[in-house]
């Protein structure tokens, strides 16, 4: 039975890529840390994606990564379940991802037509886009894959093999700047359980310390600074300004609140300085204890001594 893979690879530009190509090595990691990435990014929204071709298709995933990332609001149905539904899903995300890249849909190596025929190519690059436009730091293998470019001439079909390139050298780890990755913590999280504990009791010290002018106490790192409020009260405190009131969510309804009070806290610091540029504000927001504890590891550093 065919599998409809040859199907799924084509592109508007005439490409497909060559089937040996589908199990490199790279674009399978690839794959996998998109995956990842996304099932990271949605976790607090309980969706979990297995497979890029199969999972985005339908313009789900992709709306509630632009609703993450972005304060774009779209007059789109959640769920949209026929296709004409879901075309007009992916055309309204994608205009709105264009407008965000400045890109012309011309220019985009991706289309309304191709996400929802499930094509891969096309799926990475614009993966790639977004990883580059709203998670610069993160890490992507560099990958590259032999297509088939095929075109329609007076004579019929004329076919040549090409390299296209998903993801280049300076989307890797290795060509990025190295700031976070000798943090201590990230080795703290491989050591016992009670020297962790040992450092998130220290940290706790030196957040009171400094929030007890406002009336405030910590008890609980990840639960405390999941929406953002007293982290954004604790970087004025330390820096010594006065973040106004209406610059963000006093009293967070909604994960999107949480999520915009962390990534303002977090622009804050890298505004400062402080290398916090690895952590994604939605880790902090859903409770992850290494995430909370490296950005509070970075403000005790700076100012330990006050």
């Amino acid at each position: 039975m065919a599998d409809g893979r040859d199907d799924r690879t084509k592109t508007e530009r005439g490409l497909t890529i060559q089937p040996t190509f589908l199990n490199d090595p790279k674009l399978i990691n690839l794959k996998e840390v998109f995956v990842e990435w996304i099932n990271s990014t949605l976790k607090v929204e309980h969706i979990v994606v297995r497979s890029l071709e199969e999972d985005l298709y339908d313009g789900l995933v992709l709306y509630h990564l632009l609703r993450r990332f972005t304060d774009i609001q779209l007059p789109v149905e959640e769920i949209a379940l026929t296709a004409e539904a879901q075309i007009r899903k992916l055309e309204a995300i994608l205009t709105a991802l264009n407008e965000v890249f400045e890109i012309n849909k011309e220019a985009a190596k991706w289309s309304v037509k191709l996400i929802h025929s499930r094509d891969l190519l096309a799926t990475l690059h614009l993966l790639v886009a977004m990883v580059r436009r709203f998670q610069p730091d993160l890490a992507l293998p560099v990958v590259s894959v032999e297509v088939i470019q095929r075109e329609v001439t007076k004579g019929g079909f004329k076919s040549d093999k090409q390299i296209e390139h998903i993801t280049s050298q300076s989307d890797s780890k290795d060509d990025r700047g190295g700031s976070n990755k000798d943090c201590p913590i990230d080795e703290l999280f491989k050591l016992d359980a009670h020297k962790i504990e040992t450092v998130k009791k220290a940290i706790i010290h030196f957040v009171n310390k400094n929030i007890s002018p406002l009336g405030l106490t910590v008890t609980d790192l990840e639960k405390q600074f999941s929406d953002g409020v007293i982290l954004l009260l604790l970087i004025g405190q330390l820096e010594g300004f006065f973040i106004p009131l209406y610059d963000f969510h006093l009293s967070p309804t909604s994960s999107a609140e949480m999520v915009q009070n962390v990534t303002l806290a977090l622009d804050l610091l890298i505004d400062r300085q402080i290398p916090v540029e690895s952590v994604n504000p939605q880790d902090i927001v859903s409770q992850d204890v290494p995430a909370t504890v490296k950005v509070l590891y970075y403000l005790f550093r700076k100012h330990k001594n006050k």
